[in-house]
């Protein structure tokens, strides 16, 4: 299956390396830009994107996934879906309606509990004694 991958943190990289091992065909990865980290801050990339470069998949790291240019180039992707998890961006239904079977998201936790950023942190901090990871059909809003 063609598909583009959007994800940030290190919970992502899990996704993409079992669809890597599983053998889609990995058009594009999208992460966010580099962002300064450590004591120095220096510019560094997400762990998506590291992951990315070390399994030679090509990355693209929008400041918007909003601007006309990056729709089109996502489009120009002929996608059969794309997976999004702990991307960090919402996303506009031209991007969502581009692939052919359309976008997935993987969340960090039980929905709606911890709907929003930092699922598992807000989980383990909350005490929860179960949690999951629910995927879902993503639509515009």
């Amino acid at each position: 299956m063609r598909l583009a991958f959007l994800g940030t943190p290190d919970f992502a990289v899990v996704a993409l390396a079992r669809l890597v091992a599983a053998g889609h065909d990995i058009a594009c990865v999208y992460s966010q830009p580099p962002a300064p980290r450590g004591r120095g801050q220096t510019l560094k990339p997400s762990p998506v994107h590291t992951f990315a470069l070390e399994h030679g998949l090509p990355v693209r790291t929008p400041a918007s996934m909003r601007d006309p240019d990056e729709i089109a180039a996502f489009r120009a992707l002929d996608l059969d879906a794309a997976c999004v998890v702990a991307y960090g961006q919402i996303l506009t239904r031209e991007v969502l309606e581009a692939p052919r079977l359309g976008a997935f998201n993987l969340h960090g936790s039980l929905l709606p509990r911890w709907r929003g950023a930092a699922p598992i942190q807000r989980a383990v901090m909350a005490g929860d004694e179960i949690s999951g990871v629910p995927g879902m059909r993503m639509n515009e809003g």
